[in-house]
């Protein structure tokens, strides 16, 4: 009896393995890549009391950009004395939109926004 001999059958062995992992990779389906997304909610600030949040809101509505979503719906929060703030929610792809672009855009609006706050950012 030989202690220290060859043994073929590792050799096999390891090669039918190797075969089986390398099936097992082929099989498996390819994963789409992980597209980063941000969830930000949009504090408007009105010029004056007189405003109207309503157009105000259909003109941030008109903002197209590729990888912007608007929310379906918006929030008039009281601030005081009878002016109100807007609420606004939207998802961005991170790759696409940059959150300062659209705060830009939405400032631009100079004739009803006084201010723009991000009140929430939230990676989705």
């Amino acid at each position: 009896m030989d202690l220290f001999g060859d043994d073929s059958d590792d050799g096999a062995a390891a090669a039918a393995a190797a075969a089986a992992a390398k099936k097992s990779k082929a099989g498996k389906k390819v994963k789409a890549p992980v597209i980063a997304k941000s969830s930000v909610m949009f504090e408007v600030k009105p010029l004056d009391d007189t405003t109207d949040l309503d157009v105000v809101y259909q003109r941030i509505r008109d903002i197209k950009l590729d990888g912007l979503v608007w929310g379906e719906d918006m929030k008039k929060v009281p601030v005081a004395f009878g002016i109100f703030k807007l609420i606004v929610v939207c998802v961005v792809e991170d790759e696409k939109v940059s959150v300062d672009d659209v705060q830009e855009k939405i400032e631009a609006f100079e004739d009803a926004v006084q201010s723009v706050e991000i009140a929430a950012f939230n990676k989705i």
